[in-house]
């Protein structure tokens, strides 16, 4: 089966390559030339997955990012970006892209990653139940909607990125199962990044300071001494 992409870059030929070489696997490809072209089309069309590159004219990758995630639809979002610091790869995932790459990428690592991306979302609509009652988890006072991927604590809505929410509802689905940190990024960034597994910590940190009470003493997302993490089993 065919997925239909969107590409949000600026310099043609780069976007252009891109385009090409997704056909490889299996992936038809749309290209928007900037930021404002990229929301109007995405709203017109149907995508399952965008490539967004970071700067572009009119409206930056961030915020046709934020535009993008308000839509009903959840849709992956894999950002490019000429930018190499920490500070701007955190941003661009903040902000609700799922994963990033930095350019100059290959085109071995490109197809991996829209091909993990794709993975991660046929599996999670494939595990969806259909009954959309069922589609929340209750656990003590937090509560995720996994159809709407909504999550709140003491009925107040909690926001998250992309991988925060898929890290917990991984968890959540798992109560008491005990996770290393190269499971979880097999698990929720759907294939290993080597040398990366900081990244699991830093996306544990963030994801405990938005629905622990006291992220020093968690009662949802527990360390695993020596091991990882797991997700409370606790009755509440």
């Amino acid at each position: 089966m065919k997925h239909k992409l969107l590409i949000v870059e600026d310099n043609p030929d780069i976007a252009r390559l891109v385009q090409l070489h997704l056909q490889d696997v299996q992936c038809d490809a749309d290209i928007s030339a900037d930021g404002a072209e990229a929301i109007e089309t995405f709203n017109r069309h149907s995508y399952d997955m965008v490539i967004l590159d970071l700067m572009l004219p009119t409206i930056d990758g961030l915020q046709v990012c934020q535009q993008l995630r308000q839509s009903e639809q959840y849709v992956p979002i894999l950002m490019l970006t000429a930018k190499s610091a920490e500070l701007d790869r955190v941003v661009g995932l903040e902000t609700g892209a799922d994963d990033y790459l930095v350019k100059p990428f290959s085109v071995l690592e490109l197809q991996a990653r829209v091909k993990a991306l794709l993975r991660r979302v046929e599996a999670m609509r494939n595990t969806q139940p259909t009954n959309t009652k069922t589609t929340t988890l209750q656990i003590g006072d937090l509560l995720i909607d996994s159809n709407k991927r909504r999550v709140s604590v003491n009925d107040h809505e909690i926001t998250l990125t992309a991988k925060e929410f898929d890290l917990l509802l991984e968890f959540a689905h798992h109560p008491g199962r005990v996770y290393n940190r190269a499971q979880l990024l097999d698990k929720v960034w759907g294939y290993g990044h080597d040398g990366y597994e900081h990244t699991v910590n830093s996306h544990i940190n963030r994801l405990r300071g938005k629905i622990e009470t006291d992220p020093t003493n968690p009662i949802y997302v527990l360390t695993v001494w020596g091991i990882g993490y797991k997700f409370t089993d606790q009755d509440f």
